[in-house]
């Protein structure tokens, strides 16, 4: 190999400040180190902390602390979603969107040779390129909700080819409502997709091939860009001794009889939502794990949110974890014999890595689309709701019965493995060329200027 491409490209690498993007991120982050990259890491220090242990051994890898404005209402613990309030996101929204100072300080002391950058910030994109950096973008969403967002946007009046994925009246008007509340500017809403128009040549994607073969090469064509996927990105950091307690009682029961229930470390059920998956549980007569969270600053009382008597009934089959469970343990267990999720791409890319079919209550944002997606595979079902998207227990009972109790549900676990095979199968040669295509861009740059 020539000397040219000896050479540690450095590599500046900037999530938006979501737990959900920041871990990807990182674990990307992780895998590119290895890869003869040098990455400078740009998040908040809460954020910062949080990773810090992750990346010990990493000598590759720099973390870089980005300021945000400093707001009375905003101390520097709350830069983060996953730490603040819902009733102060908006405002954190644009706190981040404030930090572009602070951005352009970074990457013109740093003068990295290239920009990974997320969805919320195509300014950093910009910034770069004005400084003659090639930005690329990174996609923490799997390609079969931006090809169905993309081709909304830009092809109004023709009906997206793939069926299995819609949005329903609901949901749009909740999308809509989301995105006016964080006040997005129109040059920079997600459904314009700017993120994607300005990334150079490439976009990555936190997919496979084997999965979302057809959806990649679709929003390919959209794009006009090469999506290259970079894998499942899954990570295995855990600290062994957490959730221990979790995992004896879980291997006290039959295999594939428990469900397990999360939603996810940022999104909160409301007390009827709650009160509707406790009666299906008792409906179905299922094993159960089930993590329950509150938004900072609120305290559930479980007695209180669940219905009269529920945990007294149901305490020899069930456990309520409240705050944090290991997930990640959990799903590789073989007692779990289903995933009942808010259907966040890091959650169903978990639960298809180690082969656990999904029960989808999608609440918000790419939610439906991703378990719609996932129906299409045939390793998930939806529950079913009413047009306003309420929950019933009845509902929740059929959907848990037809997964682990009938022969429907092996007939998911099967897809769901298989799926699982493919995901590990493509993992280490889809990183592998994602970095070559990295690597090339950043030699094909470098010659040009």
């Amino acid at each position: 190999m020539e000397a040219k491409n000896e050479r540690r490209f450095r590599i500046l690498v900037f999530p938006w400040i979501a737990h959900g993007h920041v871990f990807p991120y990182l674990q990307l982050s992780m895998n590119l180190s290895n890869h003869n990259f040098h990455i400078y890491f740009c998040s908040t220090a809460i954020n910062l902390d949080s990773i810090k242990n992750s990346i010990q051994e990493q000598s590759s890898i720099q973390l870089v602390e980005l300021q945000l404005p400093s707001f009375p209402d905003l101390p520097p613990h709350l830069h983060t979603t996953k730490n603040v309030p819902p009733n102060l996101m908006p405002r954190l929204f644009k706190a981040f969107q404030l930090s572009i100072s602070s951005f352009t300080d970074i990457i013109t002391d740093l003068k990295p040779d290239l920009l990974i950058y997320d969805v919320f910030q195509p300014w950093a994109a910009k910034i770069a390129s004005s400084m003659n950096i090639p930005a690329v973008h990174f996609a923490t969403t799997g390609a079969a909700t931006y090809s169905f967002g993309y081709h909304m946007s830009t092809h109004k009046d023709s009906t997206f080819p793939y069926p299995a994925l819609y949005s329903k009246d609901y949901e749009r008007k909740a999308l809509q409502a989301e995105i006016g509340e964080r006040k997005i500017k129109e040059a920079d809403k997600v459904g314009s997709f700017g993120h994607f128009e300005l990334s150079y040549d490439i976009v990555l994607m936190r997919t496979c091939r084997g999965i979302e073969g057809k959806y990649v090469d679709y929003l390919s064509v959209l794009c006009k860009k090469n999506v290259v996927p970079v894998g499942p990105l899954i990570t295995q950091s855990e600290n062994e001794e957490n959730g221990s307690e979790i995992v004896d009682w879980l291997s006290k029961k039959p295999k594939f009889s428990t469900v397990f229930i999360s939603f996810g470390s940022e999104n909160y059920l409301s007390k009827d939502q709650m009160e509707e998956i406790a009666k299906g549980l008792e409906l179905c007569e299922a094993n159960f794990i089930w993590v329950v969270r509150s938004p900072v600053g609120e305290t559930i009382t479980i007695n209180e949110v669940m219905p009269k008597g529920f945990l007294d009934r149901v305490k020899q089959r069930g456990i309520i974890v409240q705050g944090w469970a290991p997930q990640a343990k959990i799903l590789a267990h073989e007692s779990v014999g289903a995933f009942m999720s808010h259907c966040g791409m890091s959650s169903i890319i978990e639960s298809l890595y180690f082969g656990v079919p999904v029960i989808g209550v999608p609440l918000k944002l790419d939610q439906p689309l991703n378990a719609r997606f996932l129906v299409e595979t045939g390793a998930a079902i939806e529950v079913e709701r009413d047009e306003d998207g309420n929950l019933f227990g009845e509902e929740v009972a059929n959907a848990i019965r037809k997964v682990i109790v009938e022969i429907c549900g092996q007939l998911l676990r099967l897809r769901a493995l298989e799926l699982s095979e493919k995901m590990k199968n493509e993992e280490e040669g889809a990183m592998n060329e994602a970095a070559e295509q990295l690597l090339q861009l950043c030699i094909k740059f470098k010659q040009q200027n």
